[in-house]
């Protein structure tokens, strides 16, 4: 089977223009930049084979990397059972200026398991479908072309894995499953002690920012430098005799990082032989007191009202992989231009570069943890919902899926390499590690361990269901009621994590015309522009002046059968009217203003 686009149930503009010679050519970790690297991207062959098998099949087919395997864009559009595994097979050469250098190969997310072969030579394996992975392969290679070999393993919600809202039979508020390589694959040449990482960690208090160096080849890296720069001039330096310590460089005069401003410095780093690039943006979030005494996000020392829109980041021909950093980007850039200053990822984790591109847009990011463990559903979930039922997350585990010590300890893992994995951005504001009480336990144990390990962002610890009375907020889902204020705390703000629904279906744009999901359903776009506009102005608005610290819509596109975006699932159509959009988003945000 030769590689040929596939056509989903909606395609995405952008679908008609992908090249598989050149998919997702962009330098793929932003926060950690060298010159030597080479993008493994591009048709691969590919063969299905019982889970049992430990040797590859016959590779068959061929497949677009870095699309799941049931995508329309990876050309096969087949979902993978549990009982199979999906294996991978290409060629690749090592450029000969890399002679004497280490070679790394990097997976940027490979849903769930998988293990690698370079040459016939097994290299490792990893767990986990959302965070990026490496193995320095270079004692595999040999002269010549070289035989690269993955085999993936993913049971979706057959097993307690963290897999967000994928599943095996899409329904309702539930996913088409996403399974294999789903980023960017590429090689590295670093020299034998190398620059793994950076921690940047900027203090405003101090006007400075703090960076330490993480070793690669070695225990330590000697001979650490780093400069700080900004349109074109030297801001600051300072070096370190070794990677056992951190730097300070004081930055006088520090221009801030704001989604107003989104001001970035750039970073250069030597140590040793080795020489990366890098930026980051000085930004503090905290709580704080506004002028009537009322608990309130602060950012950078004045309060902020956060407002934008749930992000499920599915695309209807690429699933979980954008057809290319253009739609990404186009569409971060629309959610600017209508007024909102940040958007809450849920149950998902992006490319890195998605987070960078919020960083030079100046849209702050709410983070969650991609959830595991049972979901509260049917009867339990309305009943939840409507009447505010409140469960204790320390005991009868079963109930939330998390029995297993082994699920516990998987998800504590991945929530650790998570937040290490996304600490570089400055856009990342507030840490949400379970919602709805899916896969929930000791929340509050949690949101304390958070907020030590992390302390420069906030957490939304139970976000909708389940306070635990943990974490940064008193956090409300409030669907199919109005919307009255609830006030702040004396040490916790209140958030609207989630709110709205309201629904559209427009013709010619519906993932599934038979099925449709929302909250409240409308008929033409006038109708839905002008109730959400009294949503935002005579229930939204009088919240936010009670102490509404954000607010988060659902949500930013259609998904699959729910039809309650801002957009269609396919983004040809803003189902609101986008000046009246911006109109009434002004006047909230007008009535947010720090004064209050």
């Amino acid at each position: 089977m030769v590689w040929q686009r596939q056509r989903a149930p909606l395609m995405t503009r952008w679908s008609e223009a992908l090249c598989p010679d050149c998919v997702w050519p962009e330098y793929p970790r932003p926060q950690l930049v060298r010159e030597d690297w080479l993008n493994l991207n591009g048709v691969w062959q590919f063969g299905i084979a019982p889970r049992a098998q430990a040797v590859p099949p016959t590779f068959k087919g061929e497949i677009l990397v870095p699309f799941p395997i049931e995508s329309a864009l990876s050309g096969v559009m087949r979902p993978l059972q549990p009982e199979e595994r999906l294996w991978y097979r290409r060629m690749f050469t090592v450029p000969t200026a890399w002679e004497g250098k280490r070679v790394l190969l990097h997976f940027g997310a490979v849903d769930w398991e998988a293990e690698v072969w370079v040459n016939g030579q097994r290299v490792g394996k990893h767990q986990g479908g959302y965070l990026p992975f490496t193995f320095d392969i270079t004692p595999y290679l040999r002269p010549g072309e070289q035989e690269l070999v993955v085999a993936v393993w993913d049971p979706t919600d057959a097993h307690w894995q963290q897999r967000g809202k994928q599943v095996r039979h899409p329904h309702s508020i539930w996913y088409t499953q996403v399974s294999g390589i789903w980023q960017t694959v590429w090689l590295e040449a670093v020299p034998s002690r190398y620059i793994a990482g950076l921690r940047i960690t900027p203090d405003l208090a101090a006007q400075a920012v703090r960076v330490k160096v993480l070793a690669g080849g070695s225990d330590i890296l000697r001979d650490i430098h780093v400069e700080v720069w900004a349109e074109g001039m030297r801001h600051g330096e300072a070096s370190l005799s070794s990677s056992e310590g951190e730097l300070a460089i004081s930055l006088p005069s520090p221009r801030l990082w704001h989604p107003d401003s989104p001001f970035l410095y750039d970073l250069v780093v030597t140590a040793e032989e080795d020489r990366v690039s890098s930026y980051f943006g000085l930004r503090e979030f905290r709580l704080g007191k506004d002028i009537h005494g009322r608990t309130r996000v602060f950012l950078n020392d004045e309060p902020l009202f956060m407002f934008g829109p749930l992000d499920q980041g599915y695309w209807p021909d690429g699933l979980y992989t954008p057809p290319s950093e253009e739609a990404m980007e186009w569409e971060l850039k629309l959610l600017k231009q209508l007024g909102f200053n940040m958007l809450r990822k849920h149950v998902k984790v992006e490319p890195a570069r998605y987070y960078y591109a919020c960083d030079r847009l100046g849209l702050i990011v709410w983070q969650d943890m991609p959830n595991g463990g049972r979901a509260q559903t049917g009867f339990e979930g309305l009943v939840t919902l409507f009447l505010g039922v409140h469960q204790d997350d320390r005991r009868a585990l079963w109930r939330f899926g998390r029995k297993s010590p082994e699920s516990r300890a998987d998800y504590q893992r991945e929530l650790k390499a998570l937040v290490d994995h996304l600490y570089h951005f400055p856009c990342i504001g507030v840490w949400v590690p379970f919602n709805e009480g899916w896969g929930q336990f000791e929340a509050r144990a949690i949101a304390e361990w958070l907020k030590a390990y992390d302390p420069t962002r906030l957490v939304d610890h139970a976000s909708g269901w389940y306070d635990q009375g943990g974490g940064d907020f008193a956090s409300y889902h409030i669907y199919g009621k109005p919307l009255k204020p609830i006030p702040p705390t004396a040490t916790r703000a209140v958030v609207l994590s989630e709110f709205g629904g309201y629904s559209l279906e427009i013709c010619n744009h519906l993932w599934n015309p038979r099925q449709r999901f929302g909250y409240k359903h409308f008929q033409t776009i006038p109708d839905l522009t002008a109730a959400y506009e009294r949503l935002v102005d005579e229930q939204l608005r009088p919240w936010v002046e009670a102490g509404l610290s954000a607010a988060i819509y659902t949500q930013t596109t259609d998904v699959e059968i729910e039809v309650n975006g801002y957009m269609t699932y396919d983004r040809a159509v803003l189902k609101m009217d986008a000046e009246r959009l911006r109109a009434v988003h002004k006047r909230l945000m007008t009535k947010a203003d720090p004064g209050l």
